[in-house]
């Protein structure tokens, strides 16, 4: 029993933890699992800027979870600079793809030859430059977890929250430092969801847990409200972009709301798939990888569906709702339309590269994708982003504006809808003397952010302009 009150207790502990990170050698890491350190990578030649940890979290859970994760400390100053925890989408995606394909420590150059082994060269555009980053692979079964089990937002969101209390006893110096969650296309239904959680285990907080200091989340073109974000943000984007022309986008608005019994809309669906069906819809300005051959457009193409619920897709007669759509589109295992994964899947299934990163061989193949039997059962998330920025947590939305998979129309929409109070009106951004993009601040810490020219993983495109308001908005300057 302490002989100090609970507060001073508190106080006492978060003192000493102080102390030790100024005694400890160059402010660097001092309590992190030795046996995750990742020392080298095959591919690269040189010295890592920063130290590199990878390994699992195990759940206590039954059957038990193992989370892998990648974490690199911060070039910058990793006792001071923010953990950001970093989360791909999907569901079912890997994080890896935000770690070779975004804004991960390292860009891969392609093989000249298909299988060839990928030469690694320093990212100047890392998000490890000026943060410390988690990489996970969630739920269980994505990436390098394991095993594969049945999951839904909720259980996500617990797991995440599960392993983020585990990680951060592995690594104690880091409980001080802000801490954000950032993720990209479903990840926008994960982000939330796990901010509400950490908000709320924060409530209950006690001396035997570690303290998540929580500061706010970072969302990229992420699903938020199926039917603020669904058909009619994907057919006025497709609009606006001269995809569909003004007839079939009128036809399109007069059959909203129709979804049974009207062979007349069902045709006027068909003909959108048809004629977008050939389109890279994450960035329409670049070419189809996975391309989809014309016979096969009427009927593989909608089987597959599009990259997410409530879209213009017919089966039985209807177009189903959003939550038939997101309790049933996932159990598919196949590429992402249009994306080249071929760099990732041949580095990350190289026997050395999967020794070097501490990857367990109870993961026979990695995938940058796989199918889950996956259930949406959140719903909205604009109740949750109210709820939390309301309550004083930072939130940075931001849109590449060349995405038509979740386009930044819906998205401009919702974040309006929270009825906030406009601070900073309508103005664009600059990078390098150049307009970047667009944004819109509102009251209560929150931000709506669009990147020019960029399409569904906005880091790929436009790696400079990211990392430029990604390192102002987490410094709390003006972007």
């Amino acid at each position: 029993m302490s002989l100090l009150p609970k507060t001073y207790a508190f106080f006492f502990r978060e003192l000493l933890l102080l102390i030790v990170l100024l005694l400890s050698s160059n402010a660097l890491t001092y309590a992190a699992p030795k046996s995750s350190l990742v020392r080298q990578l095959p591919g690269f030649n040189g010295t890592f800027p920063s130290k590199h940890y990878s390994g699992y979290v195990k759940l206590n859970t039954s059957p038990s979870k193992h989370l892998f994760y990648y974490f690199i400390e911060s070039e910058r100053n990793p006792t001071k600079d923010p953990v950001v925890l970093w989360l791909n989408g999907g569901p079912g995606c890997s994080s890896f793809d935000g770690f070779v394909y975004e804004h991960g420590p390292f860009k891969f150059e392609k093989g000249k030859k298909k299988g060839d082994f990928p030469i690694l060269y320093p990212n100047p555009y890392s998000w490890s430059k000026v943060s410390n980053i988690i990489y996970l692979d969630s739920p269980s079964g994505v990436g390098f977890s394991y095993p594969w089990l049945p999951s839904s937002d909720s259980q996500t969101a617990i797991d995440s929250h599960a392993f983020l209390l585990k990680w951060f006893e592995l690594y104690p110096e880091f409980q001080p430092n802000r801490f954000y969650i950032s993720g990209e296309s479903w990840a926008g239904i994960y982000v939330p969801a796990l901010a509400a959680e950490i908000d709320k285990g924060s409530r209950n907080y006690n001396e035997a847990t570690p303290r998540i200091n929580l500061k706010g989340y970072i969302i990229g073109n992420g699903v938020c409200d199926f039917h603020i974000d669904g058909t009619p943000s994907y057919l006025s984007f497709a609009h606006g972009m001269a995809l569909i022309s003004d007839q079939l986008y009128k036809q399109a608005q007069a059959c909203m709301g129709h979804v049974s019994g009207n062979d007349k809309c069902e045709m006027v669906w068909l003909k959108i798939n048809k004629v977008l069906a050939g389109l890279n819809e994450y960035a329409i300005l670049e070419p189809c990888y996975h391309g989809y051959k014309s016979e096969e457009t009427n009927s593989s193409f909608l089987e597959l569906g599009r990259a997410w619920p409530n879209r213009a897709r017919v089966r039985d007669g209807k177009v189903p709702t959003w939550r038939e759509s997101a309790q049933s589109r996932f159990h598919y295992g196949v590429k992402i339309p249009c994306f080249d994964d071929e760099v990732a899947t041949t580095y990350l299934n190289d026997v050395r590269v999967r020794k070097a990163i501490h990857a367990s061989p109870e993961v026979q193949s990695w995938n940058l994708c796989v199918g889950m039997d996956y259930e949406a059962d959140l719903g909205s998330m604009v109740p949750y982003h109210k709820d939390l920025t309301s309550k004083g947590y930072y939130a940075l939305i931001y849109s590449g504006d060349h995405d038509m998979n979740v386009p930044f129309i819906g998205t401009q929409q919702w974040t309006a809808a929270l009825g906030y109070e406009i601070v900073e009106e309508w103005r664009p951004w600059f990078t390098d003397g150049q307009v970047a993009g667009f944004l819109q601040s509102y009251a209560n810490n929150l931000t709506f952010l669009t990147v020019k020219g960029a399409g569904h993983t906005v880091p790929t495109y436009k790696p400079g302009e990211c990392l430029h308001f990604y390192d102002s908005w987490l410094q709390w300057k003006k972007i």
